[in-house]
């Protein structure tokens, strides 16, 4: 049965439907994002951000059926994560954090951080970042940091050709490795891709996870379905350390062009079955984030 409509649209959010399967309890989004205009952005940020706050997310995950969430600072706000630490206060122990800190930090900070249910630095190799260019030292440092705190893991986002020459320094990483967004491999490559051998010898190896979103970052095709292939093969190869993500208020794409409903359909078609579905949106973030 067809789960009703909307009454109105969710903020940064196109569309009045709902995903066509009920999520199961406990369903999260492992990668979203929060933008409060309380919070000033990094003087490095050139671009006005967004407005949305928890309550607008709040809507969103009404509109999903989601209950959990991973709030990752952007870069707009530099290493500053006091915006990501009022979301998580706000929404309560059903969220985690993944902060953006400077390779200097001290341990002091990290456990903070920790005290206040962040479980993960992301590392951003694609974004403009306050510190100027990400390097491999700096993360290789921030994650010997990180392997101080129990159940904390390093998040990359990186384009397709760094996965593939940083392989090495990836694979021995002291902690659990996270790659955003399909490892923004291209499509039309799909498992031809460079970047998608490296990325499934990383799986391979046991301490690499994938976060299946942002479908929209390399995609062409209608309801993005030429990322199927791709993701598909992932699953197989993996399904214990796949995560999913809305990737809300989605600051990548020209406004109202993204359905959230739909991303959640489309993650039941990579998904292949519901279990496999399930385990991507309950079990694996439990483990990976400590719910």
């Amino acid at each position: 049965m067809a789960q009703p409509l909307l009454s109105a649209p969710v903020p940064h959010s196109v569309g009045l439907n709902r995903p066509a399967r009920t999520l199961p309890p406990l369903a999260c989004d492992s990668h979203m994002h929060v933008f409060d205009p309380c919070f000033a952005p990094s003087p490095h940020w050139r671009r006005q951000p967004p407005d949305a706050p928890v309550a607008a997310y709040r809507q969103l995950q009404q509109r999903l059926g989601t209950r959990r969430a991973v709030v990752v600072t952007p870069s707009t706000y530099g290493t500053d994560n006091a915006c990501t630490l009022d979301a998580l206060d706000q929404l309560g122990d059903g969220a985690r954090g993944v902060a953006v800190v400077a390779q200097d930090v001290q341990d002091a900070e990290l456990d903070r951080l920790h005290a206040r249910r962040v479980r993960g630095l992301r590392v951003n190799f694609v974004s403009p970042q306050s510190w100027g260019e990400t390097t491999p030292q700096m993360l290789a440092t921030l994650a010997r940091k990180a392997a101080r705190l129990p159940g904390w893991h390093i998040q990359v986002f990186m384009h397709p050709e760094q996965i593939v020459a940083l392989e090495g320094v990836l694979a021995a990483l002291p902690v659990p490795l996270v790659v955003d967004h399909l490892g923004r491999i291209d499509p039309a490559q799909g498992q031809r891709a460079e970047a998608h051998g490296a990325l499934r010898r990383l799986l391979d190896g046991g301490n690499a996870w994938v976060k299946l979103s942002g479908a929209y970052m390399r995609s062409t095709a209608p309801a993005y379905a030429d990322t199927l292939p791709l993701a598909q093969a992932l699953v197989r190869a993996a399904p214990e350390r796949l995560v999913w993500g809305s990737d809300w208020p989605h600051t990548t794409e020209a406004p109202g062009t993204v359905n959230d409903a739909g991303l959640v359909d489309l993650l039941r078609s990579w998904a292949g079955s519901d279990a496999a579905m399930d385990r991507i949106l309950v079990d694996n973030p439990a483990r990976l984030y400590g719910f």
